[in-house]
């Protein structure tokens, strides 16, 4: 069994006997019996199900008949996301053992042209490093890893392989605009990356769980991220802090701004920061809220900032308002919708499902922190991805008697490196050309601007972009709509839920996306069974393991 994670659509195909079977997507229950009957009776068989509440994870299980040899071919498409100004794609490397011809090998092709190019992996050596070959240039990036087996072994005569980690690329493009639509048969994609726009600043509450269970490591870690984190906050920027455990303590009773002598301040705070007693995190929440109202009220924060409330927490409620919904809905009502809360979530024992259906509801995200020896720099890497807010209440406007179907097109926040994706259905399926009002608040004065798309610039992206799987801009409008189905389905109940789940079902089967609803299968037929699905014979090749991995940042993988 092997784990691979943000994957979307899957192709895996079987080749038994020199003939080559496809994989098909079924719902999951259909998926699992059909998988299940053929390892029963001893026969090759795979399973490919989605390991994660949402679409960023698959895991793959394989049972191989007896005394047969078999080659299975698994082809993914991934939707690239851009942090911290760079599209990253990761690779999971992890063979367990010594490889005779190990290769990765990365071809990037991008329309706008590459502007940067890197490879790096967790497990690299000095002597790895010279085997990491990368070139760009124009539109066309490469990059290969091929280690020898002497190489690949943890000493000289050891049968250990070093390989063992993250093999990452990260690249970026050519930006002349901030905008990039892309119109292909009936279908537009709208990325939206605005660069050099002043920093807006941030108002930022920390609410954190100082409860008896956050004894030992876990506060330590805290701790220590909480002082790396103070390193990086601006001067313009505004925080405070609220403990939670049987009772609710603050640091300060308002925000207060992050000059250098309220910093060190806070640093003294944090290092005699401890756990003990039990977990009132709805009081926690709360005070926050308040803090927050009462510094836009009394006009203490600027008008044009971010305010964003991070929450850690162990644990469950167990003090004050315990019931998790009664929580929910009132966290909920006291928001507003005028603050995103992020929650993180420490450890195993926590009810991760509250929290994240928490965050949704509040324009924000939940993330579980792992308690490895890592977990401050996974507390730290976090904060980086909201430290750099630029614009708020981000509007991408099309017109309602054009589109039938559009994804998400409001945001709270837009962040320093990152980029919005929206993708839409027109009416006219031959419809070429488009317009778009994009609005926003940045720190100096409101973003509002008129983008276009015409017939000629239409046909001249479709003309360099025919190296593309297919009808790719029609199945990502399909992939981030069954995610927000997804999404909005964890927040839902009753008959709203199920209405989600049918529609989320229909396009995963439609488009055959492996999802929480979806598994792909790939068995041999019986005998007796017809053939029709059997793919085309592959030429013959050489006993060799390779990775290749077409990237491209705006669109699937």
């Amino acid at each position: 069994m092997s784990e691979t994670s943000r994957s979307e659509m899957l192709i895996m195909t079987w080749t038994v006997d020199g003939v080559t079977y496809p994989g098909t997507i079924k719902e999951k229950e259909a998926a699992k019996k059909q998988y299940e009957k053929a390892v029963s009776r001893g026969q090759t068989a795979g399973l490919v199900k989605a390991s994660g509440r949402k679409t960023e994870k698959f895991t793959v299980s394989v049972n191989i008949k007896a005394a047969s040899k078999v080659t299975f071919e698994l082809t993914y498409e991934e939707l690239l996301k851009r942090q911290f100004g760079k599209y990253e794609m990761f690779i999971k490397v992890k063979p367990k053992q010594l490889v005779k011809d190990f290769e990765i090998e990365v071809d990037i092709f991008e329309p706008q042209g590459i502007t940067e190019l890197e490879a790096e992996g967790t497990f690299i050596t000095n002597e790895l490093q010279n085997t990491i070959k990368k070139t760009f240039s124009g539109k066309k990036g490469h990059i290969s890893f091929k280690p020898t087996l002497d190489q690949q072994r943890t000493c000289a005569n050891c049968s250990q392989s070093v390989l063992d980690g993250d093999f990452t690329v990260k690249y970026d493009v050519k930006r002349t605009t901030p905008d990039n639509l892309q119109i292909v048969n009936g279908y537009f994609v709208h990325f939206f990356a605005p660069t050099n726009l002043p920093k807006l600043s941030k108002n930022i509450i920390f609410v954190l769980d100082t409860s008896g269970s956050m004894y030992g490591r876990e506060i330590e870690q805290t701790k220590e991220a909480l002082l790396k984190i103070l390193d990086d906050i601006k001067e313009d920027d505004f925080f405070n802090f609220i403990l939670f455990d049987s009772e609710i303590s603050t640091w300060k009773e308002t925000l207060i701004k992050a000059t250098p002598e309220n910093l060190d301040e806070a640093r003294k705070f944090v290092q005699r920061i401890s756990a003990q007693g039990l977990t009132n995190l709805h009081g926690g929440l709360m005070r926050g809220i308040d803090i927050l109202n009462a510094a836009h009220e009394e006009n203490l924060v600027p008008r044009r900032s971010a305010s964003i409330i991070i929450m850690l927490t162990d644990g469950h409620p167990n003090v004050g308002l315990s019931n998790t919904q009664e929580i929910e809905k009132a966290v909920k009502k006291a928001i507003d919708g005028k603050y995103t809360l992020y929650n993180l979530g420490f450890g195993s024992g926590v009810d991760y499902g509250f929290l994240e259906r928490m965050a949704l509801e509040n324009k924000g995200l939940a993330r579980r922190i792992y308690p490895d020896s890592d977990a401050a720099l996974q507390l730290q890497g976090f904060y980086d991805e909201v430290s750099n807010p630029m614009l708020i209440d981000v509007e991408l406007n099309y017109p309602e008697n054009e589109i039938s179907d559009l994804t998400t097109n409001s945001f709270k926040h837009f962040y320093d490196g990152s980029e919005i994706v929206v993708a839409g259905r027109f009416v006219d399926s031959n419809q070429n050309h488009l317009s778009v009002d994009v609005r926003g608040e940045g720190a100096d004065n409101a973003l509002s601007y008129t983008t276009q798309q015409g017939a000629e610039q239409t046909a001249q992206a479709f003309q360099e972009q025919q190296y593309i799987f297919g009808e790719y801009i029609e199945r990502l409008w399909a992939y981030l709509t069954i995610e927000q189905l997804l999404e909005k389905r964890i927040t839902a109940t009753g008959e709203e839920k199920e209405n989600l789940t049918a529609q989320a079902l229909a396009l995963s089967l439609m488009y055959k996306f492996v999802t929480p609803l979806t598994s792909m299968v790939v068995t041999k037929p019986e005998e007796n069974d017809n053939e029709e699905g059997i793919a085309d014979k592959p030429t013959e090749g050489i006993d060799i393991f390779t990775i290749v991995l077409y990237l491209r940042s705006q669109e699937f993988l």
